[in-house]
């Protein structure tokens, strides 16, 4: 509520009538006295004096230097006198300050301002909130300024600002113990989701600032768990209507392969020397060219990539990756039509993958094999880990082999437990491990027959496929299609005769077990289509075209040399990002539940792989 409101004529306020009083003549303790005075007197209800003072607090443009003198000395001499603010009787006093915004003013008013607003967080805790709203409020600049964030003047502009904000915040912290469990719910409540681009990136920037800043002790979790629910509010914003269209008469692999052709017309029409580099980025404006969602949600992943590089570079990684671990299971995993954010994990994963990939793949296993999750819960997990240890070039080729140990093991204790032939519906838990566990292999066939002890696990694959589940008629075709192709070509089953790889592709089981929501088609560390994001995610991933399958005549290379390959190559000479559709869920998709199990925290010990 603004002095107006209150029947104050700020605007007819001119600064002559407070030279009348002649304040440029006090002492400062003299200045403190005569606005006591003036506060004193509201109670009295002589209000010329307390009026005066509403007014320049309430004047922020075109100052001239006298003017600006006249608003510090009064921001000062209020300091002195917060004991005699009264919450009630000087309401429009407290208004007008708390509305004041810091990018309107010089360094002289900054800290006067400053000044007072500490003064009055420690003084009375009824103060504390609205303190600390005025500081958030200035985590991003009017509108005038949109244009020169950009520009030196801008840039100077808000270090002036934003330093002297965050070190407000320290002190009042120290003087107010509680003050950071009430700065966390206003942060999170003030974030300008659907404001433009540059306001939501810089309010963001202020975020991270307080994570890894002085008081990050108290709001280090808060900061990066909100920052992901921001990710995620703006990934379902989305829509898949109009940027990949799901062709069922194609299977996932051939997909990625006609991207390569697509590519190579590109390449030829366009002549460019860095095109390798440009198409992906080419591919993505054609797919979410335009679209301002999109465009804020990959500058936020940006920032949150460079932020997590920072941490990995300080050694706080994996201090940050536990909230962030929260953050993926209470609400990416629960977000349905996410298609972007979880490449957080997949980047943390990636900076550590001894400690953060293995702890993220332990959860996911743990996740899916856990009965006090929802079933949807735990299909979604599996998808989630199919698709991280296929994708990432990062993960050993004995971390692999242990998860998919633990898939396996689960598969086959599940077919001697249950009996009856195939139904797509009952056995939905079943069908989702079964397909992991082939898409896995598709990616990593060789690695993982390289790997001795995992054998005996391989040939166990066998006798789950043949149970009468059929999972090989019921998973997605594409994948059963290349698996077999796989499996026959390696010599992975004993009696492949006894396998026929023609005639399994009943696309309608697979939607079956999907539901509605159709998890058999999700896979959600498909390439990334977001086009600065995509820099930080392809050192790090794996692409279809990277995949040598033993039925491939060229020379066998393993997932370790794949890594080695793609490490030592130009960027410029990088593989493109296919353009994969089945990396959705379709717009009508699964209900939210409404209940979620205890957290389980997943260990890491060898023993628990």
């Amino acid at each position: 509520m603004g002095a107006e409101e209150f029947g104050y004529n700020v605007e007819a306020q001119t600064f002559n009538e407070m030279e009348d009083d002649d304040f440029n003549h006090f002492s400062d303790s003299e200045l403190v006295y005569h606005v006591r005075d003036a506060l004193n007197s509201v109670s009295s209800g002589d209000c010329d004096s307390y009026n005066q003072l509403v007014g320049v607090m309430h004047h922020s443009k075109g100052l001239a230097p006298d003017e600006v003198a006249l608003l510090v000395t009064s921001l000062k001499a209020l300091s002195g006198a917060v004991s005699y603010i009264d919450i009630s009787l000087h309401e429009a006093l407290l208004s007008s300050i708390f509305d004041m915004n810091m990018w309107n003013y010089g360094p002289d008013v900054m800290d006067a301002l400053l000044g007072l607003i500490i003064s009055l967080a420690s003084s009375n805790g009824k103060y504390v909130e609205s303190c600390l709203e005025m500081l958030v409020s200035s985590f991003t600049p009017p509108f005038s300024f949109i244009d020169l964030l950009k520009q030196p003047r801008g840039i100077a502009k808000k270090d002036q600002v934003l330093s002297r904000v965050h070190l407000a915040l320290k002190h009042i912290a120290d003087l107010v113990p509680l003050a950071p469990s009430k700065l966390c719910p206003i942060i999170s409540r003030k974030m300008p989701i659907y404001e433009k681009e540059p306001m939501v990136v810089v309010y963001a920037e202020n975020m991270l600032k307080l994570e890894s800043g002085a008081i990050g002790e108290f709001v280090s979790s808060t900061m990066l768990m909100a920052l992901m629910d921001t990710l995620i509010d703006l990934d379902v914003d989305i829509g898949w209507d109009g940027i990949l269209h799901d062709d069922s008469s194609k299977g996932i692999f051939q997909m990625e392969i006609e991207d390569m052709d697509e590519f190579a017309d590109y390449d030829e029409e366009d002549g460019t020397e860095d095109i390798l580099l440009q198409f992906p980025r080419e591919l993505s404006r054609k797919s979410l060219g335009g679209n301002s969602t999109a465009e804020k949600l990959d500058s936020l992943m940006v920032l949150t990539f460079e932020h997590l590089k920072s941490c990995e570079a300080s050694g706080r990684l994996t201090e940050v990756f536990e909230p962030l671990l929260d953050s993926f299971r209470i609400t990416v995993l629960t977000a349905y039509k996410s298609k972007f954010a979880q490449f957080v994990m997949f980047y943390a994963c990636a900076l550590d993958p001894e400690n953060c990939g293995v702890r993220f793949a332990v959860l996911l296993a743990d996740i899916f094999a856990c009965e006090d999750y929802p079933l949807s819960f735990r299909m979604s997990a599996v998808a989630y880990l199919a698709s991280y240890l296929s994708r990432g070039n990062f993960l050993s080729a004995p971390l692999v082999a242990s998860i998919l140990k633990r898939l396996v093991d689960w598969c086959f204790e599940y077919c001697n437990r249950k009996g009856g032939e195939m139904n797509p519906t009952s056995h939905r838990l079943f069908y989702s491990g079964c397909q992991a566990i082939m898409y896995v292999l598709c990616f990593r066939m060789k690695s993982m027959i390289d790997v001795a002890w995992f054998k005996p696990h391989l040939l166990l694959i066998e006798q789950i496929l043949k149970h009468k589940l059929s999972p090989l008629k019921v998973c997605l075709p594409s994948v059963v299609e290349e698996f077999c192709r796989q499996a026959e070509a390696a010599q992975l089953f004993t009696s492949s005769e006894e396998f026929n790889f023609n005639d399994l592709l009943e696309s309608e089981h697979s939607r079956a077990f999907g539901g509605m929501e159709r998890l058999d088609m999700f896979f959600p560390f498909d390439p990334c289509l977001l086009k600065k994001s995509d820099r930080f995610i392809r050192p790090h991933f794996v692409y279809w075209s990277m995949v040598r399958p033993p039925y491939d005549d060229d020379e066998c290379i393993s997932d370790e040399d794949v890594v080695e390959e793609e490490l030592d190559l130009d960027v410029s000479k990088m593989s493109i990002t296919p353009r994969n559709p089945l990396s959705y869920w379709i717009s009508n998709g699964l209900e939210e539940p409404r209940g979620m199990p205890a957290r389980i925290r997943p260990s890491t010990s060898p023993e628990s792989l």
